[in-house]
């Protein structure tokens, strides 16, 4: 697909979001909002996910489409309120990438590959309006709890505040209460930190496979010869 096509196919996609919202487009998509598309968002984006975990192009197609959707929604209301539209996000986030990688675009910067992290909080540091801690920075509420405290703790070691990390809990054989459950998983978040691994991942991939042995042992269970009840 040429530049001119992609060019034309991002139009399409816009001129038909602008259909839908229009007073004779479709009643559901003019009634929604910013705040009632948040959902969907978040259904999408874990959609997506599966999708690519699935490894099934067809799919992973499907759903990039799906969340790309809801960007494109988003873009259409504001430019309605007249804030912004969607050529905005696209030069927003393209300038951000070229402002966030001078090592790539400004090959004076002299930047080597160790300092890429240090490179990037300053730049992001020197991004934010608001008042908010380096820790704050970036850490959604509505993150999965595991993948939430896996970015603190990354953020805390980056920032060299290890001190102040929660200590290692001591075992007990006592049943866990919810707080000492919180210090294991806390704990194990930051082992799996520290070795490379995204808790949120394992915790999914083993999920996944649990879930496809019992639905193979269902399927077992049905497909097996089941004796005639006497009489």
């Amino acid at each position: 697909m040429t530049h001119n096509d992609s060019h034309k196919t991002i139009e399409r996609l816009l001129r038909v979001m602008q259909t839908l919202r229009a007073p004779e487009g479709c009643p559901w998509d003019t009634e929604q909002t910013p705040e009632s598309l948040t959902p969907y968002i978040l259904e999408e984006a874990c959609e997506l996910i599966d999708a690519i975990e699935s490894g099934s192009t067809e799919l992973i197609l499907d759903e990039l489409g799906d969340l790309l959707l809801q960007v494109v929604f988003q873009a259409q209301i504001f430019a309605e309120r007249g804030q912004f539209e969607f050529s905005d996000i696209a030069t927003a986030i393209a300038d951000k990438l070229v402002r966030r990688h001078p090592h790539v675009f400004n090959r004076e910067s002299g930047c080597h590959s160790k300092d890429l992290d240090q490179q990037w909080d300053e730049i992001k540091r020197g991004e934010t309006t608001q008042q908010k801690s380096c820790l704050e920075d970036h850490l959604p509420n509505r993150l999965p709890s595991l993948q939430r405290a896996q970015k603190l703790i990354s953020k805390i070691y980056r920032s060299k505040l290890e001190a102040y990390l929660p200590p290692k809990p001591v075992r007990s054989a006592q049943p866990l209460d919810e707080v000492a459950l919180g210090q294991a998983l806390f704990e194990l978040v930051k082992r799996a930190h520290a070795s490379g691994i995204d808790a949120e991942t394992a915790l999914r991939k083993i999920t996944r496979q649990t879930m496809c042995q019992i639905e193979s042992l269902k399927t077992d269970i049905l497909n097996t010869d089941q004796p005639e009840p006497s009489d």
